[in-house]
């Protein structure tokens, strides 16, 4: 979230302590909703996925209030290496529903809410859990891309106030998580290419948790309680259209056009500058996966691709050492063809594909140029 988004909520929070009156025990009227908010899909990176918070809503206590598990504080010392190494501090906040549809409304998202279905003392007691996470140190939790994130926080709080593992994933529980990501990033190329090659094994498992605010919205869909639906049918509150964005530079033809350059140029410097690019990517993939907790960094397959080696093939190919810049062209060219196999029922294999193909064209040719000639007796 944005800092300005954290100073919008500092008076809806003052508001609410002071109806509280610093207690969570405040009596929620018969005609008091909870309702799950899913918001829509946006083109910061922060965005790309939409959002998920809980509102409670008694218009006979005057309360209309959005709790947010998504804060956190670009403030932070050191924010940009706290969030890499993934114990980056998110945070509750409370908004007052008025400056969160405002703000949605003003970032052309649409918004949409499903009640919960849930007897007055079960409302109660969601309320009074919120009020309790909110004003306590449990408001703060670590964030974790797929385990732990504004929507699995909202299941997390709705599972334990209903004392059981009531809300579950419903749909598309046979697809990885890589898989279901890789829709989301639509119109954003780079940013699909990116994190399909940073991303290590975790994100091939099963997409079986509930980690995004769509899988939220369609599980509750199909949710039942008590014998009864979990939540009404869902009412959009705001309806915006996606825009795709379009650039002259972030889309799949500069990608192609300039592997396509290295391919054609035929260039011993050209090719030099590619590999040594790949293999100074493969050093920070595996650098970031030591360094960093989150889990979806670790046991990047992709640095077969992205081979740090290849910086020892360079320093070979300076020393003018034919035999050894040739050993180790063949053997990347087999790490090439063992990735290859491995990738191909991934979801990133096209788009890998091209960066593949280009791969093996240099590293054949710098095979063939310092392959020993064998001399021709006649």
């Amino acid at each position: 979230m944005k800092n300005v988004i954290l100073k919008k909520t500092l008076f809806s929070l003052l508001l609410l302590l002071s109806f509280i009156g610093f207690s969570q025990n405040v009596p929620l009227s018969k005609d008091a909703k909870i309702s799950v908010i899913t918001c829509g899909l946006g083109n910061e990176t922060y965005s790309y996925f939409g959002h998920t918070a809980i509102r409670v809503a008694d218009p006979v206590n005057n309360i209309d209030v959005v709790y947010n598990y998504g804060a956190f504080d670009f403030s932070t010392p050191n924010f940009v290496a706290k969030f890499a190494k993934g114990d980056l501090q998110y945070f509750v906040v409370a908004h007052s529903f008025f400056d969160f549809i405002t703000d949605y409304t003003n970032e052309k998202r649409s918004v949409y809410e499903q009640e919960l279905i849930i007897p007055q003392e079960i409302k109660q007691k969601l309320f009074d859990n919120l009020n309790t996470t909110l004003l306590s140190e449990d408001r703060y939790y670590t964030y974790k891309f797929i385990d732990k994130n504004c929507t699995s926080m909202v299941v997390d709080i709705i599972n334990k106030t209903l004392n059981g593992n009531v809300i579950t994933k419903k749909e598309d529980t046979d697809k990885t998580y890589r898989s279901i990501l890789f829709p989301y990033f639509d119109g954003h190329f780079y940013d699909q290419l990116g994190t399909s090659i940073i991303f290590g094994t975790k994100v091939d498992q099963l997409g079986t948790r509930i980690f995004l605010p769509f899988d939220l919205k369609n599980s509750l869909e199909k949710t039942t309680y008590q014998n009864h639906p979990l939540v009404t049918k869902s009412k959009t509150l705001l309806s915006f259209e996606k825009e795709t964005p379009t650039s002259w530079w972030n889309n799949v033809y500069t990608y192609l056009f300039i592997l396509l350059f290295v391919v054609l140029v035929h260039n011993k410097i050209v090719d030099k500058i590619y590999l040594l690019i790949l293999s100074l990517m493969g050093v920070f993939f595996i650098s970031i996966g030591f360094y960093s907790l989150h889990q979806e960094l670790a046991m990047n397959y992709n640095i077969l691709l992205f081979s740090p080696l290849l910086l020892i093939l360079l320093l070979f190919s300076a020393l003018k050492n034919k035999r050894w810049t040739y050993r180790s062209a063949v053997l990347h060219l087999l790490f090439l063809i063992v990735y290859t196999i491995f990738l191909i029922n991934k979801a990133h294999f096209w788009i890998v594909l091209p960066m593949i193909i280009t791969s093996g064209f240099v590293l054949v040719r710098v095979a063939i140029r310092n392959k020993k000639r064998i001399p021709i007796i006649i």
